[in-house]
């Protein structure tokens, strides 16, 4: 059983994705943790996330693994900081390059072969167009940003909501019109609207459609 759950920054995806999959008995997989590991490598070895070339060649030659929240890249956990600010304005550059997207994706279909859910931004349209189920979550501006500054307080970092407003903004267009792969539900997919739902709501109404 193959469940895609997609969405824009700070929809949810991840958090309800990985509660669906503990209820269900299922491997969960985000998916972005793939692009944030490569964004993160290419920073620290010095590569313009504009050279497609060098991100796309850097992209094929790195064995990325993922476990739950934790990501490692070549034996190298690079879990901590993986959702640094300092790299916001080049993650939506590195996850439009074609070369990234088509070997990435072609990992997370042989992650998922034997079934999982899986969270992302094209899970429903690209990676597994023919999933079992696929839900596409959406959230106000507001709540997205409310989500994001939870999130890094939890972490023990400061917020700052003005900023964090442009990132999601930035983001969500710039995933929303790029050429290859955009951000939008599939055809069949199930639309959750989270803005007034409490996480184990917006789960439970997965897993429901799920058992039915």
């Amino acid at each position: 059983m193959i469940i895609a759950i997609d969405g824009g920054v700070a929809s949810g995806k991840s958090a309800v994705g990985r509660r669906v999959a503990q209820k269900l008995g299922l491997p969960f997989i985000d998916s972005g943790l793939m692009y944030r590991a490569i964004t993160r490598l290419a920073a620290q070895r010095g590569i313009d996330p504009h050279d497609s070339s060098a991100v796309t060649a850097l992209a094929e030659a790195t064995e990325i693994r993922i476990d739950g929240e934790r990501v490692w890249a070549d034996g190298v956990e690079l879990t901590e900081g993986i959702y640094d600010a300092d790299y916001a304005d080049a993650l939506p550059v590195v996850s439009a390059i074609p070369g990234v997207r088509h070997e990435l994706v072609e990992r997370q279909r042989k992650m998922a072969r034997a079934g999982g859910v899986m969270a992302g931004r094209d899970i429903g349209t690209v990676v597994f167009p023919d999933a079992d189920y696929k839900f596409f979550l959406v959230a106000s501006l507001d709540e997205k940003v409310r989500r994001r500054a939870a999130q890094y307080e939890r972490r023990g970092e400061q917020a700052d909501e003005e900023a964090m407003r442009k990132e999601v903004e930035l983001r969500d267009r710039v995933d929303t019109n790029r050429p290859v792969a955009p951000l939008r539900p599939a055809p069949d997919a199930m639309i959750i609207d989270t803005d007034n739902l409490e996480l184990d709501e917006v789960v439970e109404r997965i897993v429901s459609r799920v058992r039915s």
